[in-house]
């Protein structure tokens, strides 16, 4: 009698639900926010770096900042590239473009708001609808995870991320032996040239590789970019050059080239990973993304144009007598 009570009692206990934790986050504003469980009906006020990631960790947004297409159809930039998810094919509700509708967000009643540090929406505006966590995109993929897997009690998917990640990150650097090679990543921009100290997901993966950089990159402090004429173009010379293009636009890579070439007429011969066949054209939908989807494209295209080539394979003679004129 006594051992099937104690049977029923433990049958009981393992039926039971688990007991709501409590979860303390210090967000990237220094804001200390508790949350009486981990959240499950998350609002985001961010496409690309907050919704993309909380979709990875299997932690589905039910509303979500978008754009807005020339048919007036709103999109999740860059998500059906890298999750397959958008508004189209899922319950994610739209909820604005450039600010948030914050009646709407109210009438969803989330347990958790997140933001990223440079949104127009004001922090003390959300947080009076939901507890609110900001993230600072610019720390990379790793912390911003880390943060909403946090929040949302996955813990494990992101450790499962991140570890496939690193597999990748080990099976590149042997191939390529990254720290041989000087790499650089810049794109035209209104007739100048944008360099950054460090191109979101491409720039994540050769930093974290250990590619060398030329000077002019490395000066520039951590997480900024700057604008530089096309006098500058020799300097940003390396073994292996970047350019991150429009992929969402007419034309993509095509209208990349033509803007090089407006601005430098032949600017292949003035850098010598062009003339080698090293200048790469990568989609920046997806190189501009703070995701694990995003790093695990950026290994794949950085091993693939470090990696040996056919025996055949020449690399051209540098010129002579080239200047860039000044504009």
């Amino acid at each position: 009698m006594r051992s099937g009570l104690l049977t029923l009692i433990l049958a009981a206990l393992v039926m039971a639900p688990a007991v709501a934790r409590a979860v303390t986050i210090v967000d990237d504003r220094g804001r200390t926010v508790t949350l009486t469980r981990p959240a499950e009906r998350i609002v985001s006020d961010y496409d690309i770096d907050v919704t993309i990631p909380l979709i990875e960790l299997g932690a589905m947004p039910i509303a979500s900042h978008g754009r807005l297409a020339g048919d007036g159809k709103p999109y999740l930039r860059s998500s059906k590239l890298l999750t397959g998810i958008d508004f189209d094919n899922s319950d994610i509700a739209f909820i604005g473009a450039a600010e948030i509708d914050l009646e709407a967000v109210a009438a969803l009643k989330p347990d958790l708001i997140v933001t990223e540090i440079s949104r127009a929406t004001p922090v003390e505006k959300l947080e009076k609808l939901a507890p609110t966590i900001v993230i600072n995109s610019d720390l990379g993929a790793p912390h911003v995870y880390a943060l909403l897997a946090a929040a949302t009690g996955k813990e494990a998917e992101f450790k499962r991320l991140d570890s496939r990640y690193r597999a990748q990150l080990a099976l590149m650097k042997a191939e390529v032996q990254p720290e041989k090679h000087v790499v650089s990543v810049f794109q035209p921009l209104r007739g100048k040239l944008n360099v950054y100290q460090s191109y979101r997901a491409i720039g994540q993966v050769l930093r974290d590789a250990g590619f060398r950089f030329p000077p002019l990159i490395d000066d520039i402090p951590e997480g900024q970019s700057i604008v530089v004429s096309t006098e500058r173009l020799p300097d940003l010379d390396a073994d292996v050059i970047f350019d991150p293009y429009r992929s969402d636009r007419k034309q993509g890579a095509r209208a990349e080239i033509a803007a090089m070439e407006r601005m430098v007429p032949g600017f292949c011969r003035f850098l010598s990973a062009c003339r080698n066949g090293r200048y790469i054209l990568i989609p920046r939908e997806e190189a501009i993304s703070n995701s694990y989807a995003a790093l695990s494209r950026m290994v794949a295209i950085v091993q693939t144009a470090l990696g040996p080539r056919p025996p055949g394979y020449r690399t051209a003679p540098e010129p002579t007598g080239l200047a860039i004129p000044a504009r």
